[in-house]
């Protein structure tokens, strides 16, 4: 007997984030190991996928299903403060307002970590970054040193990510699981499994292709 949409849970997050998600988790570990390796070029194209991506989730924060878009989970101080205090009265589905801003917390470090990584030279000045040309050696090394600074910014906000999934995780809300099977039973979603059911294959198609051709050229250097 097949299962309803009741049994399953509600829809939450579309496909688009999810993928989004588990690419950007996979290519920042591998980053990671490339560069520590000093495997440059495989280090380089995987941050300008990384680029690809994060320009892929600004659009998707404009055109892509509710709890995807900024307008839904970016909220004022007020909105933080009643989250915090326990006084939240009507929590949307998605993000919760404190967990909205650390998504664009996220967002931002990520974009400045790529691109300084775009601008970075390293100190023998052998391998570069595709717009490393635009800057003198000394801005390319500052631009390498703020790369390295940022990354170490990151691993923190990954980590206080990681003490949220737990916490939450004990307090009966499985948010990896969510974040695989793009569903949740908890009664704050109900109401937008309609919303979900919105077709977004063209727009994601119309956006990934968008995001992968400015990429490209970021790789070239806007050399054509």
């Amino acid at each position: 007997m097949a299962s309803s949409p009741t049994s399953r849970g509600a829809s939450l997050w579309d496909l688009p984030i999810r993928m989004f998600h588990w690419l950007l988790v996979a290519l920042l570990g591998f980053s990671w190991w490339s560069g520590e390796e000093h495997l440059i070029d495989w280090h380089r194209l995987s941050g300008l996928t990384i680029l690809a991506l994060l320009l892929f989730r600004l659009y998707w924060g404009l055109v892509g299903s509710p709890t995807a878009r900024f307008a839904r989970f970016v909220r004022g101080p007020g909105a933080v403060l009643a989250y915090v205090r326990g006084k939240d009265s009507t929590p949307a589905p998605g993000h919760n307002p404190l967990g909205g801003w650390s998504v664009v917390a996220m967002l931002v470090v990520l974009f400045t970590m790529v691109t300084a990584g775009l601008f970075a030279v390293d100190v023998d000045g052998l391998e570069s970054g595709p717009l490393a040309d635009y800057v003198s050696f000394e801005q390319g090394r500052v631009a390498a040193e703020i790369h390295g600074f940022v990354f170490n910014v990151l691993l923190g906000l990954v980590a206080l990510h990681l003490l949220a999934i737990v916490f939450y995780l004990v307090r009966g809300k499985n948010l990896t699981a969510q974040m695989i099977t793009g569903r949740s039973r908890t009664p704050d979603a109900a109401a937008q499994a309609s919303d979900q059911a919105r077709p977004w294959l063209w727009k994601a198609v119309l956006g990934a292709g968008g995001a992968a051709l400015i990429a490209v050229a970021f790789a070239r250097g806007f050399r054509f």
